[in-house]
């Protein structure tokens, strides 16, 4: 794992880290999900990379405001792989002009060993989903055993954006946010308890000061718990709550009493600082052939963690979820939830919502299969500190239906392959004062057939789709047919051929109506694997549709041709050297090999 240079030996973690000190040189994907084992296995260097051309020919008889006519593009990629660690550049230039671009740093690495795992730059840690979700730059350690775990990190959890405050076009600023935070638990997969802690706050210094008067600094203290609890086999009970602290502005007057002073060193509370909760629970029943769980959720208004990314808050739900077979053939499943906000009553209105399906699914015999399915949606409004008014009051309802057969048959020369499917969906405003006006409902019809000729090692494919929406005095009629072929040739079969035709016709009820025909042809041609041809052709007839006829004159073209070609290419390679490290039966292999297999 080292690199002779002029007699030197350069160890591979000594030269990543020359690397990352290198300024604008940053590393893009290099390191996430990267280890010592990984780095100690691969090569030292690694130059590879691509180049290629695309080029676009449109006509259009009804003219080229959408697009250029001609289209015309040359890219190179290039990738450094020291150690596994890529580095991508790349270079392109279009008709518009030329853009670069270059690696720009991520470093992420997580060297483990045995129970043991390190985090170093950006990472993630699995914490309670009520403090912490999202990923920091620093640095962290966990211990995860057969029955005790904890971990440990402190990091940036987001960087600051801190434009010109003069630039109209400045982004909306926010702090550099730092954190910190450990876990600790104890249990099995059924069994457990977790506890966490995250310390997270903003630096006012990121900031210029003009826009600290618009934005200000905010910290928060969060403490989680996640649980588990299963008497018996078929019954279990989850939990997941935090409490948090926070506050809207540090720069708020501090609250100078014994109990507020009490945890100080961790937390100051200041007259911007609120207390808020949110936590679920869950009961589990499993039995043969059968299991459902019972959830309830709540999540108090203004409840915030600065680790996560955003959480909805100010509502509580209930929910139920059963799952069975039936006959050992039919699978059922149905599911159930309330939601309501409005916790503390202070809002005009309270929103409630309903959210309900029941699925189905059967096998028939070894060739047929069906599924079956119900979807619904329900919303009301109630009164809150305001009393609603029956004709604004808001009570809605979505209605969805679908069928979906399907069916296989294979032979000794023949693949038949068939489906149908039908969606029926309604939306409907059930205010006893509606007008119907924003009433949707739409009826889906699918169907598809798809044909594998063995010996000709040629698929064929036929489709059709129907789809009619109907609303307030119009209606929209939408119908698709379509016919596709594919092949590959020759020998090493490094040559493909498609083809496509297609017949669209669109209609809005005594508005409009467009009738379109057309297809296209793509090839592609792979040369000593490495260099590809490709090109694509596409012709296409369109045109309004008289009111009261169905014929049209189609007097309107379009016609897209591309040629492109690709080549990929291996630069400069330096392999690893092969050592005693790497034959397993000698005593530093094995000694080599064992470290490894830990890692």
């Amino acid at each position: 794992m080292i690199i002779n240079t002029k007699k030197k030996r350069v160890p591979a973690i000594v030269l990543v880290a020359v690397l990352l000190a290198i300024p604008g040189c940053t590393v893009a994907q290099s390191l996430s999900q990267h280890t010592i084992a990984t780095i100690a296995k691969s090569d030292p260097l690694v130059i590879s990379g691509a180049v290629g051309t695309q080029n676009t020919y449109r006509y259009s008889s009804v003219g080229n405001g959408y697009g250029s006519p001609l289209s015309n593009s040359v890219y190179a990629n290039l990738n450094v792989s020291v150690y596994g660690i890529t580095m991508p550049f790349g270079l392109y230039f279009n008709n518009n002009g030329l853009d670069w671009n270059y690696p720009h740093l991520s470093f992420h690495i997580d060297p483990t060993y045995k129970n043991w795992r390190g985090h170093f730059g950006r990472s993630s840690m699995n914490f309670n989903s009520y403090v912490m979700n999202m990923s920091f730059n620093g640095i962290g350690l966990e211990y995860n055993g057969d029955r005790f775990r904890a971990g440990v990190f402190y990091g940036q959890l987001r960087n600051a954006i801190n434009d010109d405050p003069t630039d109209p076009l400045a982004r909306m600023p926010q702090y550099k946010r730092m954190g910190w935070g450990f876990k600790a638990g104890y249990g099995s997969r059924r069994n457990y308890i977790d506890i966490y802690f995250l310390r997270a706050y903003d630096r006012p210094n990121s900031l210029d000061e003009s826009w600290r008067q618009i934005v200000k600094p905010a910290e928060n203290v969060v403490v989680g718990v996640r649980g588990s609890a299963a008497p018996t086999k078929w019954l279990s009970f989850t939990a997941n709550a935090a409490t948090s602290i926070f506050s809207t502005d540090t720069d708020a007057p501090k609250i100078e009493t014994p109990e507020a002073k009490r945890f100080d060193k961790i937390f100051e509370p200041r007259y911007s600082s609120m207390m808020r909760f949110a936590g679920d629970a869950n009961v589990n029943f499993t039995l043969p052939g059968f299991s459902t769980s019972i959830s309830y959720r709540l999540v108090q208004p203004d409840y915030t963690s600065l680790g996560t990314y955003y959480m909805s808050n100010n509502y509580h739900s209930l929910g139920l979820n059963m799952n069975t077979f039936l006959f050992k053939k039919v699978s059922l499943s149905a599911t159930f939830s309330g939601q309501s906000d409005n916790l503390t009553k202070q809002q005009m209105f309270t929103t409630r919502g309903f959210v309900y399906n029941a699925n189905a699914s059967t096998r028939l015999g070894k060739h047929f299969n069906i599924n079956a399915g119900y979807n619904g949606y329900t919303q009301v409004q109630a009164d809150g500190t305001a009393r609603i008014n029956d004709t604004i009051r808001v009570h809605r309802q979505m209605s969805s239906f679908t069928l979906s057969p399907s069916a296989l048959f294979e032979g000794e020369s023949l693949v038949h392959t068939a489906s149908i499917s039908a969606n029926y969906t309604e939306n409907k405003d059930k205010n006893r004062f509606a007008t119907g006006e924003s009433d949707v409902q739409t009826l889906a019809l699918g169907a598809n057939y798809n044909l594998n000729v063995k010996p000709w090692e040629v698929d064929f494919g036929l489709s059709f789709s129907h789809q009619e929406s109907r609303g307030y005095n119009s209606k929209y009629i939408s119908r698709i047919g379509s016919f596709s072929t594919g092949r590959s040739f020759l020998t090493e079969k490094n040559l493909y051929v498609s083809a496509s035709a297609s017949l669209v016709y669109n209609e809005v009820e005594r508005q409009s109506k467009s009738l379109s025909i057309g297809g296209d042809v793509s090839a592609s041609y792979t040369l000593k694997k490495y260099h590809v041809f490709s090109t694509q052709a596409s012709f296409y007839k369109y045109g309004d549709v008289n009111m009261t006829k169905t014929r049209s004159n189609l007097d309107a073209t379009d016609i897209t041709v591309s040629l492109n070609y690709a080549y990929t290419f291996s630069l400069f390679t330096i392999k690893r050297k092969a050592s005693k490290l790497d034959n397993p039966q000698t005593k530093a292999g094995k000694v080599f090999r064992k470290v490894i297999d830990n890692l």
